[in-house]
Formats: C-alpha cells, structure tokens, sequence
C-alpha cells in the first residue's frame, strides 16, 4: 500500500522515514472567515488543505517526495471581523504558530518547507515567516499565495473574472467541486461585489488593510454568479499542475 502524503495519517516512523527522504513538507495555511452570502466560512481551509494535498500527488507521482501537513486554520482575517463569523489572529500570535509548526519539523530532520497560503491577509506574514524561518533554523523555507503563484493557470478558466478574488467565481467553483454543501446556490444571485479590494488609485504595491465592510456589502470581491462544479475541478487541477511544476524546480532548493 502507497504511503499516505498526509502526516497526520501516518505514523511516527513513516513521518520520519519521509524526512530521510528529504520530502518538500507543504504546510497549508488558510483563514476561518466569512465569504459572502453563498459559501462557507472554512473555504480558505478547504481549498488551502486541498490545493496542498493535490500538488503534492503530482509531485510524487513525477518522482519527488511530499508530505502535507494540517492546516494551519487561523490567520490574519482583521479585516473580516465587521461580518461575523471569523477567527483571527494577531500578527505575533501567527508567526509564532507558523514558527514553531517549522522548528517541530526542522527537529525530526525535514530540510525543505514551504508555507502554501490559501488567504490573501496571510501573505505579507508569510513571506516574513519563510525568510525568517530559514535563517533560524538553517533549512530551506519557502512561502507563496497559490493563486498570487500561478495566475496564467487561472486565469482561462474564468468568464468573468482576471483572477481569483475573495468568495467569487474561483473560489466557489472549486467549494462546489470538493465540497458542494459549502456552497449556498440560492444566495449566488447576492455573491458579488467589487472587481478590487484596493481603494481607487491605490496600486499593488501600496499596502493598506481596509474592513471588507468598507469595500463591499456583501463580503465579496468578484462575481461568483459564473460559479460551477466543473470549472472548479478545472481550476483545482490547473492549479495544482503548475504549483507542482515550480515546487520541483530544484534550483529554488539548492540543488541546481
């Protein structure tokens, strides 16, 4: 029987036997918050976990070794707070979950992590928390936004949107995919709002958490009216293919 790529599936003696391996440990890290009338709280959670979980079968299935970790349910969602039904974190609290998450694996012998973020508050936080980790712990730590890492994979998949968003055609459709009651299909109707977070003028690179009450009445951003279980398998699996792709890079590893 093929080992699982979930630790939490597998015993102390398999987890150490994929560290000896040197597996790429994925660590998920998502967000509990609200996203919009039509989809569930834990939608960063199951689209992070899953997103984590299929780029790692393609991983091994092309030869290199992945193991997955739990997610990391709560993060930076602040900004979501005005709505209700969300779990957040300070920015201290965070890091040192993140922190000790990586030293418990840089203990038991893990060389390479990389922290797969699946909620856009998180992804300052997380490109702190990989440059910061690898120094302290003298391992290699990488950390990425899925779709802020793939976006050309994306992008064809959708009608209506460049990109993903926030409860929008992306994110719903992969819900429905992998988990159809997460997602309320007699409040699609509601599930939109404005194309950006960002306030007019305000350019990427200028960085200002802003309540999403002050953005959108709905607590949501993008259009989740095109919403359908087919595109999301589409996405889940485009996403996956091209993370994969740039996790095997062995250059970004060291080993080039």
């Amino acid at each position: 029987m093929a080992r699982s790529l979930e630790w939490m599936k597998l015993t102390a003696a398999e987890v150490q036997a994929a560290a000896a391996e040197d597996a790429l440990l994925i660590v998920p890290v998502a967000s509990l918050e609200q996203h919009g009338p039509a989809l569930v709280t834990g939608t960063d959670i199951i689209l992070g976990g899953n997103v984590a979980l299929e780029t790692a079968r393609k991983l091994v299935a092309a030869g290199h070794p992945a193991l997955v970790t739990p997610v990391v349910w709560h993060g930076l969602a602040e900004h979501h707070m005005a709505f209700g039904g969300t779990v957040t974190l300070d920015s201290a609290t965070f890091q040192a979950v993140l922190r000790h998450v990586v030293k418990s694996a840089a203990r038991h012998g893990f060389k390479r992590v990389f922290l797969m973020n699946g909620h856009g508050g998180n992804a300052e936080a997380i490109g702190t928390a990989a440059t910061d980790l690898a120094v302290e712990f003298g391992i290699r730590v990488g950390g990425g936004t899925y779709w802020h890492m793939v976006p050309k994979a994306i992008a064809p998949l959708l009608e209506d949107q460049p990109g993903l968003m926030h409860a929008c055609e992306a994110e719903t459709s992969m819900v429905w995919h992998l988990l159809p009651e997460g997602v309320r299909p007699d409040r699609l109707p509601e599930a939109h709002g404005p194309s950006s977070s960002r306030a007019p003028g305000q350019p990427p690179g200028l960085l200002m958490r802003r309540s999403f009450k002050e953005i959108t009445p709905t607590g949501v951003v993008g259009d989740a009216r095109r919403a359908s279980r087919a595109k999301g398998a589409a996405l889940l699996d485009a996403i996956a293919t091209k993370c994969a792709e740039l996790l095997a890079n062995p250059a970004i590893w060291g080993k080039a």
